[in-house]
């Protein structure tokens, strides 16, 4: 019995010191670089000097697996990385997007962030009361832990104050502009879908002041001057 415990503990040391115990520079490189969106993102899109970034890497790499390591294991590493990205990313996300729905755009719109209170939301609900037989108008708000937005048509600034008049105001936006877009269902299982979209978005300078989301689309909210520069955006998305 003893002598099967030593051959036992003899196998499950021999195990652990070949490779399929071992981490891998690819394996490191790869949790590297998932750790950084950014750069996990400039890498997948073929937009970055593998050579350089390896260069910048191995140190890193190094200290990991507590051993020397080529800048050209570095480098092959990312290689194979960017190119599975590229497959395993671009075209989850390129499908959904190419199968976004219509694109709802409207103007005139104001913003508002209440602390939250004990009469806030039924405070909402007057105003929702107010605007249920007027369909020609825009209503939507977002609950957070400490404070609530409400976005509503400009027509509608009188019965924003009276209603909410006691309320704490925290901050309020002017001239805003909302674009609507619907997503196909299966956008709740791929990742990456929101971060693409607000990624490019950022990339041309427009600034987002609130978000709004159910299951399947999502609102947001921006200065009206930048409403038709967002709108091309996203719809050079779906034409992607």
């Amino acid at each position: 019995m003893l002598q099967k415990q030593v051959n036992i503990i003899q196998i499950v040391l021999f195990l652990h010191q070949t490779p399929i115990f071992m981490k891998t520079i690819s394996s490191v490189v790869e949790k590297y670089i998932k750790g950084k969106p950014f750069l996990l993102n400039a890498l997948s899109q073929g937009i970055i000097n593998l050579t350089s970034l390896a260069r910048n890497l191995t140190p890193d790499i190094e200290r990991e697996l507590n051993k020397e390591v080529k800048q050209g294991a570095v480098v092959m590493a990312l290689k194979r990385l960017s190119e599975d990205l590229d497959f395993r990313a671009n075209f989850k996300i390129v499908k959904v997007l190419r199968e976004l729905g219509e694109i709802t755009v409207r103007s005139n719109l104001l913003g508002y962030t209440f602390k939250e209170s004990d009469t806030l939301v039924a405070n909402q609900a007057r105003m929702i009361a107010q605007m249920a037989e007027d369909r020609g108008t825009f209503f939507t708000s977002s609950r957070g832990v400490n404070e609530t937005s409400i976005i509503v048509s400009r027509s509608k600034v009188d019965e924003v104050k009276s209603i909410f008049d006691e309320e704490k105001l925290i901050n309020s936006f002017e001239r805003l502009g909302s674009i609507t877009v619907k997503l196909p269902s299966e956008n709740i299982n791929v990742s990456g879908i929101y971060y693409f979209i607000f990624q490019r978005l950022a990339w041309e300078g427009i600034v987002i002041k609130e978000v709004i989301s159910t299951t399947n689309e999502f609102t947001i909210m921006v200065e009206e001057a930048m409403v038709d520069k967002a709108f091309k955006v996203i719809k050079d998305l779906k034409d992607t």
